[in-house]
Protein backbone atom coordinates (compact mmCIF):
# COMPACT_ATOMS: atom_id res chain seq x y z
CA UNK A 1 0.00 0.00 0.00
CA UNK A 2 1.45 2.86 -1.37
CA UNK A 3 -0.53 6.53 -0.65
CA UNK A 4 0.42 10.31 -1.70
CA UNK A 5 -0.48 12.95 -0.22
CA UNK A 6 0.41 16.17 -2.54
CA UNK A 7 0.74 19.69 -0.43
CA UNK A 8 2.43 17.01 2.23
CA UNK A 9 3.35 19.55 4.11
CA UNK A 10 0.68 21.62 3.80
CA UNK A 11 -1.96 23.16 6.51
CA UNK A 12 -4.05 19.86 5.76
CA UNK A 13 -1.26 18.01 4.19
CA UNK A 14 0.37 17.08 7.95
CA UNK A 15 -2.90 16.67 9.50
CA UNK A 16 -3.71 13.89 6.78
CA UNK A 17 -0.01 12.44 7.25
CA UNK A 18 -0.61 12.60 11.16
CA UNK A 19 -4.10 10.62 10.73
CA UNK A 20 -2.41 7.78 8.53
CA UNK A 21 0.67 7.71 10.35
CA UNK A 22 -1.50 7.14 13.61
CA UNK A 23 -3.36 4.45 12.22
CA UNK A 24 -0.42 2.87 9.95
CA UNK A 25 -3.53 1.27 8.27
CA UNK A 26 -5.91 2.18 5.21
CA UNK A 27 -9.12 0.40 4.80
CA UNK A 28 -7.58 -2.15 7.29
CA UNK A 29 -4.13 -2.76 4.93
CA UNK A 30 -1.08 -1.66 6.41
CA UNK A 31 0.49 1.11 4.69
CA UNK A 32 3.74 0.25 3.19
CA UNK A 33 4.98 3.50 2.27
CA UNK A 34 3.48 7.27 2.62
CA UNK A 35 4.55 9.84 0.12
CA UNK A 36 4.59 13.72 0.87
CA UNK A 37 5.51 15.73 -1.94
CA UNK A 38 5.20 19.17 -1.23
CA UNK A 39 7.61 22.29 -3.26
CA UNK A 40 8.63 23.25 0.22
CA UNK A 41 11.18 20.91 2.42
CA UNK A 42 10.19 19.39 5.43
CA UNK A 43 9.24 21.32 8.39
CA UNK A 44 10.27 21.10 11.77
CA UNK A 45 8.87 18.47 13.54
CA UNK A 46 7.00 17.31 10.95
CA UNK A 47 6.21 13.57 9.65
CA UNK A 48 9.60 13.66 7.62
CA UNK A 49 11.51 11.10 10.05
CA UNK A 50 8.61 8.94 10.11
CA UNK A 51 10.43 5.03 8.76
CA UNK A 52 7.20 4.81 6.75
CA UNK A 53 8.01 8.44 4.95
CA UNK A 54 9.37 9.62 1.75
CA UNK A 55 9.75 13.25 0.42
CA UNK A 56 9.24 14.20 -2.97
CA UNK A 57 9.94 17.63 -3.04
CA UNK A 58 10.02 20.42 -5.41
CA UNK A 59 7.57 21.53 -8.02
CA UNK A 60 4.56 18.49 -8.68
CA UNK A 61 4.77 18.65 -12.32
CA UNK A 62 7.94 18.27 -12.84
CA UNK A 63 8.39 15.58 -10.02
CA UNK A 64 5.24 13.24 -11.16
CA UNK A 65 8.02 10.54 -12.44
CA UNK A 66 9.69 10.45 -8.97
CA UNK A 67 6.03 10.28 -7.30
CA UNK A 68 5.17 7.07 -9.66
CA UNK A 69 8.28 5.66 -9.80
CA UNK A 70 6.59 2.80 -8.05
CA UNK A 71 2.80 2.55 -8.29
CA UNK A 72 0.43 4.83 -6.50
CA UNK A 73 -2.10 2.83 -4.68
CA UNK A 74 -3.79 5.98 -3.23
CA UNK A 75 -3.30 9.74 -4.18
CA UNK A 76 -4.82 12.26 -2.09
CA UNK A 77 -4.35 15.72 -3.94
CA UNK A 78 -4.07 18.69 -1.63
CA UNK A 79 -1.74 21.29 -3.58
CA UNK A 80 -3.03 24.10 -4.79
CA UNK A 81 -2.78 27.95 -4.84
CA UNK A 82 -5.48 29.54 -2.72
CA UNK A 83 -8.53 32.08 -3.84
CA UNK A 84 -6.85 35.54 -3.66
CA UNK A 85 -3.92 34.22 -5.14
CA UNK A 86 -5.78 33.04 -8.06
CA UNK A 87 -8.21 36.01 -8.28
CA UNK A 88 -4.69 38.26 -8.18
CA UNK A 89 -2.74 36.01 -10.57
CA UNK A 90 -4.85 34.16 -13.77
CA UNK A 91 -2.16 32.56 -14.78
CA UNK A 92 -0.63 31.02 -11.28
CA UNK A 93 -3.83 29.64 -10.65
CA UNK A 94 -4.38 27.78 -13.98
CA UNK A 95 -1.09 26.82 -13.92
CA UNK A 96 -1.25 25.46 -10.08
CA UNK A 97 -4.57 24.26 -10.00
CA UNK A 98 -5.68 23.13 -13.39
CA UNK A 99 -2.51 22.00 -15.26
CA UNK A 100 -0.81 20.29 -12.53
CA UNK A 101 -4.24 18.17 -11.62
CA UNK A 102 -4.49 17.40 -15.54
CA UNK A 103 -0.75 16.45 -15.21
CA UNK A 104 -1.91 14.26 -11.61
CA UNK A 105 -4.62 12.45 -13.64
CA UNK A 106 -2.73 11.60 -16.64
CA UNK A 107 0.41 9.99 -14.43
CA UNK A 108 -2.15 8.20 -12.71
CA UNK A 109 -4.35 6.85 -16.27
CA UNK A 110 -0.53 5.98 -17.41
CA UNK A 111 0.60 3.66 -14.58
CA UNK A 112 -3.26 2.14 -15.20
CA UNK A 113 -2.35 1.38 -19.01
CA UNK A 114 0.68 0.23 -17.76
CA UNK A 115 -0.92 -2.55 -16.16
CA UNK A 116 -0.50 -1.30 -12.88
CA UNK A 117 -2.88 -0.63 -10.44
CA UNK A 118 -5.81 1.53 -10.55
CA UNK A 119 -5.17 4.71 -8.55
CA UNK A 120 -7.19 5.92 -5.78
CA UNK A 121 -7.20 9.53 -6.61
CA UNK A 122 -8.97 12.15 -4.14
CA UNK A 123 -9.30 15.64 -4.70
CA UNK A 124 -9.99 18.53 -2.44
CA UNK A 125 -12.34 20.47 -4.26
CA UNK A 126 -13.86 23.58 -2.66
CA UNK A 127 -17.17 25.72 -1.44
CA UNK A 128 -16.14 28.14 -3.90
CA UNK A 129 -17.70 25.94 -6.55
CA UNK A 130 -21.04 27.37 -5.59
CA UNK A 131 -21.64 31.00 -6.42
CA UNK A 132 -24.98 32.81 -6.69
CA UNK A 133 -25.01 34.24 -10.31
CA UNK A 134 -27.75 37.23 -11.22
CA UNK A 135 -29.52 35.40 -13.38
CA UNK A 136 -29.28 31.65 -11.23
CA UNK A 137 -29.60 32.44 -7.69
CA UNK A 138 -28.55 30.27 -5.30
CA UNK A 139 -30.95 28.12 -3.59
CA UNK A 140 -31.87 28.15 0.37
CA UNK A 141 -29.99 25.19 0.98
CA UNK A 142 -27.83 23.86 -1.24
CA UNK A 143 -26.65 20.20 -2.20
CA UNK A 144 -24.50 18.04 -4.59
CA UNK A 145 -27.54 18.63 -6.62
CA UNK A 146 -27.07 22.68 -6.82
CA UNK A 147 -25.62 23.57 -10.32
CA UNK A 148 -22.47 24.99 -9.53
CA UNK A 149 -21.90 28.61 -10.87
CA UNK A 150 -18.46 30.05 -9.34
CA UNK A 151 -17.97 33.81 -8.87
CA UNK A 152 -14.11 33.34 -8.95
CA UNK A 153 -11.13 32.07 -10.74
CA UNK A 154 -10.55 29.79 -7.79
CA UNK A 155 -13.88 28.07 -7.92
CA UNK A 156 -13.61 28.02 -11.59
CA UNK A 157 -10.20 25.85 -11.69
CA UNK A 158 -11.57 23.96 -8.61
CA UNK A 159 -14.76 22.98 -10.64
CA UNK A 160 -12.94 22.10 -13.72
CA UNK A 161 -10.67 19.59 -11.81
CA UNK A 162 -14.25 18.08 -10.87
CA UNK A 163 -14.96 17.49 -14.14
CA UNK A 164 -11.86 16.22 -15.37
CA UNK A 165 -11.72 13.60 -12.35
CA UNK A 166 -15.44 12.73 -13.31
CA UNK A 167 -14.64 11.87 -16.81
CA UNK A 168 -10.73 9.95 -15.84
CA UNK A 169 -13.24 7.86 -13.66
CA UNK A 170 -16.13 6.85 -16.18
CA UNK A 171 -13.59 6.23 -18.30
CA UNK A 172 -12.21 3.54 -16.12
CA UNK A 173 -8.26 5.47 -15.81
CA UNK A 174 -8.41 5.81 -12.10
CA UNK A 175 -10.91 5.62 -9.48
CA UNK A 176 -11.37 9.65 -8.54
CA UNK A 177 -13.62 10.84 -5.64
CA UNK A 178 -14.34 14.45 -4.83
CA UNK A 179 -14.49 15.84 -1.14
CA UNK A 180 -15.78 20.00 -1.37
CA UNK A 181 -14.46 21.66 1.74
CA UNK A 182 -16.16 23.96 3.89
CA UNK A 183 -14.01 27.16 4.64
CA UNK A 184 -11.50 25.05 7.58
CA UNK A 185 -11.36 27.54 10.43
CA UNK A 186 -9.55 27.61 13.03
CA UNK A 187 -6.60 27.09 11.18
CA UNK A 188 -3.17 27.65 12.77
CA UNK A 189 -0.46 29.32 12.22
CA UNK A 190 0.22 32.47 10.40
CA UNK A 191 -2.49 33.96 7.52
CA UNK A 192 -2.47 32.88 4.19
CA UNK A 193 -3.35 33.82 0.90
CA UNK A 194 -6.92 32.46 0.70
CA UNK A 195 -10.12 34.91 1.11
CA UNK A 196 -11.68 33.33 3.57
CA UNK A 197 -8.61 33.59 5.96
CA UNK A 198 -10.03 36.05 7.80
CA UNK A 199 -11.96 33.27 9.17
CA UNK A 200 -9.68 31.63 11.59
CA UNK A 201 -7.73 35.16 11.82
CA UNK A 202 -10.27 37.25 13.96
CA UNK A 203 -10.13 33.85 16.07
CA UNK A 204 -6.59 33.10 15.99
CA UNK A 205 -4.60 36.04 16.52
CA UNK A 206 -6.84 37.62 19.19
CA UNK A 207 -6.12 34.56 21.08
CA UNK A 208 -2.52 35.07 20.50
CA UNK A 209 -2.84 38.40 22.14
CA UNK A 210 -2.74 40.22 18.89
CA UNK A 211 -4.80 42.43 16.62
CA UNK A 212 -7.10 41.10 13.78
CA UNK A 213 -9.00 43.24 11.03
CA UNK A 214 -12.38 41.47 9.79
CA UNK A 215 -13.28 42.76 6.18
CA UNK A 216 -16.88 41.73 6.37
CA UNK A 217 -20.06 42.71 7.62
CA UNK A 218 -20.78 40.86 10.96
CA UNK A 219 -24.44 39.48 9.96
CA UNK A 220 -22.08 37.48 6.62
CA UNK A 221 -22.97 33.72 7.29
CA UNK A 222 -20.47 31.35 6.25
CA UNK A 223 -20.25 27.93 6.36
CA UNK A 224 -17.29 26.12 8.37
CA UNK A 225 -15.59 22.89 9.25
CA UNK A 226 -13.36 22.56 12.21
CA UNK A 227 -9.47 20.95 10.96
CA UNK A 228 -10.51 17.68 12.92
CA UNK A 229 -13.74 17.73 10.98
CA UNK A 230 -12.22 18.30 7.56
CA UNK A 231 -9.61 15.21 7.99
CA UNK A 232 -12.27 12.97 9.11
CA UNK A 233 -14.12 13.61 6.12
CA UNK A 234 -11.15 13.48 3.59
CA UNK A 235 -10.15 10.17 5.18
CA UNK A 236 -13.78 8.93 4.97
CA UNK A 237 -14.55 9.74 1.46
CA UNK A 238 -10.38 8.33 0.71
CA UNK A 239 -11.63 4.93 2.28
CA UNK A 240 -15.30 4.41 1.46
CA UNK A 241 -16.07 1.43 -0.63
CA UNK A 242 -17.70 2.45 -4.11
CA UNK A 243 -21.71 1.50 -4.36
CA UNK A 244 -24.92 1.93 -3.09
CA UNK A 245 -26.00 2.33 0.89
CA UNK A 246 -24.45 3.78 3.95
CA UNK A 247 -20.48 3.98 4.57
CA UNK A 248 -20.49 3.65 0.52
CA UNK A 249 -19.39 6.07 -2.20
CA UNK A 250 -22.60 6.38 -4.75
CA UNK A 251 -22.08 7.32 -8.12
CA UNK A 252 -19.37 9.96 -9.27
CA UNK A 253 -21.05 12.71 -7.43
CA UNK A 254 -18.73 14.86 -5.35
CA UNK A 255 -19.53 15.17 -1.52
CA UNK A 256 -20.39 17.87 0.10
CA UNK A 257 -18.44 17.34 3.54
CA UNK A 258 -20.59 18.77 6.53
CA UNK A 259 -20.97 22.52 7.19
CA UNK A 260 -21.63 24.21 10.46
CA UNK A 261 -23.39 27.87 9.85
CA UNK A 262 -22.80 30.71 11.56
CA UNK A 263 -22.39 34.45 11.26
CA UNK A 264 -19.64 36.35 11.19
CA UNK A 265 -21.29 38.21 14.68
CA UNK A 266 -21.87 34.44 16.06
CA UNK A 267 -18.05 33.73 15.87
CA UNK A 268 -17.31 36.94 17.02
CA UNK A 269 -19.74 36.62 20.15
CA UNK A 270 -18.28 33.21 20.88
CA UNK A 271 -14.90 34.54 21.06
CA UNK A 272 -16.25 37.31 23.83
CA UNK A 273 -18.17 34.94 25.68
CA UNK A 274 -15.27 31.96 25.65
CA UNK A 275 -12.37 34.72 26.26
CA UNK A 276 -13.53 37.87 27.65
CA UNK A 277 -13.40 41.91 26.16
CA UNK A 278 -10.17 42.48 26.00
CA UNK A 279 -9.30 39.94 23.80
CA UNK A 280 -13.02 39.92 21.44
CA UNK A 281 -12.01 44.07 21.77
CA UNK A 282 -8.57 43.10 19.49
CA UNK A 283 -10.91 42.37 15.86
CA UNK A 284 -11.64 45.21 14.09
CA UNK A 285 -14.22 45.56 11.39
CA UNK A 286 -13.28 47.12 8.35
CA UNK A 287 -15.11 45.80 5.19
CA UNK A 288 -13.46 45.37 2.36
CA UNK A 289 -15.43 45.00 -0.82
CA UNK A 290 -13.15 42.64 -2.48
CA UNK A 291 -12.97 40.17 -0.12
CA UNK A 292 -16.82 40.08 0.55
CA UNK A 293 -17.48 39.54 -3.71
CA UNK A 294 -15.29 36.27 -2.86
CA UNK A 295 -16.72 35.32 0.22
CA UNK A 296 -20.21 36.82 -0.04
CA UNK A 297 -20.64 34.43 -3.46
CA UNK A 298 -20.61 31.06 -1.29
CA UNK A 299 -23.58 29.20 -0.08
CA UNK A 300 -24.32 29.14 4.03
CA UNK A 301 -26.46 26.62 4.19
CA UNK A 302 -25.94 22.78 2.65
CA UNK A 303 -27.74 19.63 2.74
CA UNK A 304 -25.19 17.32 4.67
CA UNK A 305 -27.43 13.93 4.22
CA UNK A 306 -24.52 12.38 1.29
CA UNK A 307 -21.91 12.91 3.97
CA UNK A 308 -24.13 12.04 6.62
CA UNK A 309 -24.31 8.31 4.78
CA UNK A 310 -20.79 8.12 5.40
CA UNK A 311 -21.17 8.89 9.23
CA UNK A 312 -19.90 12.33 8.84
CA UNK A 313 -21.16 14.96 10.63
CA UNK A 314 -20.82 18.83 11.17
CA UNK A 315 -19.18 20.38 14.03
CA UNK A 316 -22.36 20.85 16.71
CA UNK A 317 -21.35 24.64 17.56
CA UNK A 318 -18.48 26.96 16.79
CA UNK A 319 -17.59 26.89 20.56
CA UNK A 320 -16.56 23.43 20.14
CA UNK A 321 -14.09 24.46 17.37
CA UNK A 322 -12.67 27.27 19.19
CA UNK A 323 -12.03 24.86 22.20
CA UNK A 324 -10.71 22.29 19.58
CA UNK A 325 -8.35 24.83 18.56
CA UNK A 326 -7.20 25.69 21.96
CA UNK A 327 -6.80 21.73 23.00
CA UNK A 328 -4.34 21.36 19.83
CA UNK A 329 -2.32 24.82 20.03
CA UNK A 330 -2.02 25.81 23.72
CA UNK A 331 1.20 27.66 23.04
CA UNK A 332 -0.67 29.68 20.70
CA UNK A 333 -3.11 31.04 23.14
CA UNK A 334 -2.25 34.05 25.40
CA UNK A 335 -2.63 33.31 29.76
CA UNK A 336 -5.55 35.71 29.47
CA UNK A 337 -7.70 33.58 27.41
CA UNK A 338 -9.23 31.67 29.88
CA UNK A 339 -11.71 28.75 27.58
Amino acid sequence: MRIVITGGFGFLGRRVAAALLTSRTFRGAPIDRLVLADRVAPPPGSAADDPLVDIVQGDLAERLDEVFAEPVDVLIHLASAVSAECEADFDLGMSANVDTTRAVLEAARAQSAAGGPMPRVVFSSSVAVYGSDPALPLPPVVSESTLPTPRSSYGIQKLVCEQLIADYTRRGFLDGRVARLMTVSVRPGKPNAAASGFLSGIIREPLAGLPAICPVHPELRVALASPRRTVEGLLRVAEAERGAGPGRIDGGVPVNLPALTVSVADMLNTLRQMAGDAVADLVTIAPDPDVEAIVGSWPAVFDNARAAALGLAPDPDFASVVRAYAEDHADAVVDGAHL
